[in-house]
Order: structure tokens, then C-alpha cells, then sequence
């Protein structure tokens, strides 16, 4: 069994950081594709419906039983990370929002987390991060630049949405991290689900949204955020985070905006621009500055102790 030190963890560090950034990137394109046939609140009720539905099933199948304390601080932590964090995504797109962009303003989720993480968590941030953290903003901006002016009819007020989810996301990390809650991830997903679900139900059902359309597209956007988005990108997210700390995880989320553009060229045929590839190179070289792990001090060399001969040594 390796240590976190041993010589496989980096490589299992890096194959979850890279499955991280590709399914957390599928629930934006999700959103995108749900919101061309449902409002988000039909979207979103929906999917932690189905999703509630499986995760229950599977809790008590196994006869689970989660604590008062562990119940509480997951409820706490869905209405953050998946209620505050998602209706922001969701609501977004709906209003015209680009996905790449909402992807953009989510990323600088890294630098607010971090400069939250030091005062409050006592994590330590090395110079190399930090100028990480300032390249992989640059790299975002140039991945999505371009859909901030080509996109005049979305009100102005439709971007403080994604800003308001990345707060959330924060927040839920943060408290996460203050809490350390012990609850096992399929358990904490199924809370999260639960409560996620009451809600979107509920804000579905006042607005007259939660009859499901029924076009195949509505049902693959579902099968997307539910199984790949929820309980790969999500569930990666938490298991990233315990393994890296806010830092390193949080970083991973500069790479979300370019692998959106690489899934709308995939889901929808949204051309790749010269300026968005050299933002991806920026995003990787900054993700790679903020996870690169410091090479360990060199001991210097123990002059040997003189050995002293008994045919040497002075009489008293």
C-alpha cells in the first residue's frame, strides 16, 4: 500500500485530476443542451429527482444509518455546493449566458478559494502558486474572451448569476474543509440529493415548470448530468479535495472553461478558435505550476566521527 508520498500517488492524483476536469466540464454542457427544450428549474428538479431516486435506493439497501451531525452538515453543504452552486449554472445558461463563459466566471473559483483558505483554514499558498493562480486566469480569459462581446442580447444582469454560483461553490468548499465531515461519499451524495431535490421539486412545481418535455434531448441532458456531471464530476470534486486540499483541486478548475469548448465542439460543433487553443496551453502550464510538487531538501552529507585507537589514546 502506497503512502500519499509513494511513487503511485502522483499518478493516482493526476488520472483523478483528469477525470475531475472532464466530467465537471459535462454538467455545463449538460445545462446547455437541457436548455434548449426546458426552463432550469424543470431541468434541475429532474435531475436530482432521478438521481435522489438511485442514491436512496442504494442507502437503503445497505441499511445505512447517518448520524444527526453528518445529516446537518451535508444538508448544509448540498444547498451550497448543489443548490446555490447549480441554479446559478443553470439559470445562466438559461438567460443567454454562453456555457464557455459561465465556465469562465466558475473558474475564478480557485483564486477566491485559496485567498479564503490561508486566513481561514491556515493552508499555506507558495509564490509558484499564486503566480499559477494569475496565469490561469489570463488562460481563461483567452479561452472565452470572444463570447463576452459576441453576445450583445444577454442582459447585463444574467452574469452575476455565475457569479453567485461560483460564491457558493466557495462556500461550500470552505465549510466542507472547516468541518471535515466523515460521512462516506455515496452517503453524503445521497443527502445532497435529497435536499437538492426537495428544492428544485419545489421551485419547479410554484413555477408551473415541473412536467417534463417530452423531447429526447431533455432526457439525455438528464442522463448526462446525472451520471457523468452528479456522480462522476461532483463526487471527484470531494475525493480530489480530500487527497489536495483547496489549493491543488481548486486549480483543476482552470482547465474546466477549455474542456467546455472542447465538448461543445464535440456536443454541438462550436469551433475551436486560435486564441482559445493558446488559452488552453496557458491553463495547462498554470495547472501544472500550481500542482507541481516541491522537490524535498537535500540532507547534507555527516562527516564521519574519528575513531579513536587504544593504542593511541593518552593515559590521565
Amino acid at each position: 500500500m502506497y503512502t500519499s508520498g509513494g511513487l503511485m500517488a502522483p499518478r493516482i492524483d493526476a488520472l483523478l485530476g483528469a477525470a475531475f476536469v472532464v466530467t465537471w466540464s459535462s454538467g455545463f454542457i449538460g445545462a446547455d443542451l437541457g436548455a434548449r427544450s426546458a426552463p432550469a428549474s424543470s431541468l434541475l428538479a429532474w435531475r436530482f429527482i432521478i438521481a435522489f431516486a438511485f442514491l436512496g435506493a442504494w442507502t437503503l439497501l445497505r441499511r445505512r444509518r447517518i448520524p444527526l451531525r453528518e445529516l446537518a452538515l451535508h444538508i448544509t453543504i448540498g444547498v451550497l455546493g448543489q443548490v446555490g452552486y447549480l441554479y446559478g449554472v443553470f439559470a445562466a445558461v438559461d438567460q443567454g449566458v454562453p456555457a464557455g463563459t459561465t465556465a469562465l466566471i466558475c473558474a475564478l473559483q480557485p483564486i477566491v478559494a485559496v485567498t479564503l483558505a490561508v486566513p481561514l483554514l491556515g493552508e499555506s499558498v507558495t509564490t509558484r502558486q499564486m503566480a499559477g493562480f494569475a496565469l490561469g486566469i489570463l488562460g481563461v480569459a483567452l479561452v472565452v474572451g470572444a463570447d463576452l462581446g459576441a453576445n450583445p442580447g444577454v442582459p447585463f444582469l444574467a452574469y452575476a448569476l455565475p457569479i453567485g454560483a461560483m460564491l457558493s461553490l466557495v462556500a461550500a468548499t470552505l465549510f466542507e474543509r472547516r468541518t471535515r465531515p466523515r460521512l462516506a461519499l455515496t452517503d453524503a451524495l445521497t443527502v445532497q440529493a435529497g435536499v437538492s431535490a426537495a428544492i428544485f421539486t419545489t421551485l419547479a412545481a410554484a413555477t408551473n415548470t415541473l412536467t417534463p418535455p417530452a423531447a429526447p434531448r431533455f432526457w439525455i441532458a438528464i442522463a448526462v448530468l446525472v451520471l457523468v456531471a452528479m456522480l462522476g464530476g461532483y463526487g471527484l470534486y470531494w475525493i480530489n479535495l480530500a487527497r489536495s486540499g483547496v489549493a491543488r483541486v481548486s486549480a483543476l478548475l482552470y482547465l474546466t472553461p477549455p474542456a467546455t469548448m472542447a465538448w461543445s465542439w464535440l456536443a454541438f460543433g462550436a469551433a475551436l478558435a486560435p486564441l482559445s487553443l493558446l488559452g488552453v496551453l496557458i491553463c495547462a502550464a498554470a495547472v501544472l505550476m500550481i500542482h507541481r510538487r516541491p522537490t524535498p531538501p537535500t540532507a547534507p552529507p555527516v562527516a564521519p566521527h574519528p575513531q579513536r585507537h587504544p593504542d593511541t589514546t593518552p593515559a590521565n
